[in-house]
């Protein structure tokens, strides 16, 4: 049978993120290209006020906006009832909370790396951080000089892991904003007469655009609840 082409629309079509996702879907014959938006309108691209017009003929929305946008754009997919797809980060507790709500209505996935392979070294951190009792732990992370939030998104996941892997403990995290680093995230862990060191290098957007679309496609026919690459990925028993 042949595989249904998921058409998707772009919320932050405009920026660096949503150029890669177009470009990736451009070059899929999986994915068609049903319109985006960005607060900075240009060509091929829309307002933000076209997206529940957009929606309408799309099977899902791919989001890398900001916070509050990507809320209201989760808001409106709960009300058409299409999937939501987002790789925004920085969102405050608040705005986590509106996201969930969302999936109480819709299939929501949420996750501040789209990168597979970050997601696994996730679970690594976590089980290395509850193995090796008696080390300690530090986060590094560097992205280009135009990324508003320090630390990452992706910096932040990998402390909580590792929190609840020791108990509520928080390793610290120093973060760089230089050049046009895509993204460096390297977790330290120093013991007596060795270290460890587990760590990710993304040399090109072009890993978190076709992350991203994968989570699109994964997320196409479940049923409404908040999911992240854990879910994608089958890892959540590696942490019990």
């Amino acid at each position: 049978m042949k595989r249904k082409v998921l058409r998707v629309v772009v919320c932050g079509a405009a920026g660096r993120m949503g150029r890669a996702v177009r470009a990736e879907i451009e070059g899929s014959g999986a994915f068609a290209f049903a319109g985006g938006v960005d607060a900075r309108a240009c060509a091929g691209v829309d307002s933000p006020d076209a997206f529940a017009c957009l929606l309408g003929s799309a099977d899902a929305a791919l989001d890398f906006s900001a916070p509050a946008a990507a809320c209201a754009y989760a808001a409106a997919c709960a009300r058409a009832r299409k999937p939501f797809v987002t790789g925004t980060t920085g969102f405050s507790g608040k705005q986590l909370a509106a996201l969930k709500a969302a999936g109480r209505r819709i299939p929501v996935f949420v996750s501040p790396n789209m990168s597979p392979a970050v997601n696994l070294t996730f679970a690594l951190a976590a089980i290395a951080a509850g193995r090796l009792k008696g080390f300690d732990i530090h986060i590094s992370e560097a992205h280009h000089a135009a990324k508003r939030d320090a630390p990452s998104g992706t910096a932040l996941r990998y402390a909580g892991h590792i929190a609840r892997a020791r108990g509520g403990e928080y390793p610290p995290i120093t973060s760089a904003r230089a050049g046009d680093i895509v993204g460096d995230h390297t977790v330290l862990y120093a013991g007596p007469h060795e270290r460890v060191e587990i760590a990710h290098k993304a040399h090109s957007r072009v890993v978190f655009a076709a992350g991203a679309l994968k989570a699109a496609a994964w997320l196409a026919g479940r049923k409404p609840g908040f999911y992240d690459y854990f879910d994608l990925l089958d890892l959540r028993d590696l942490l019990i």
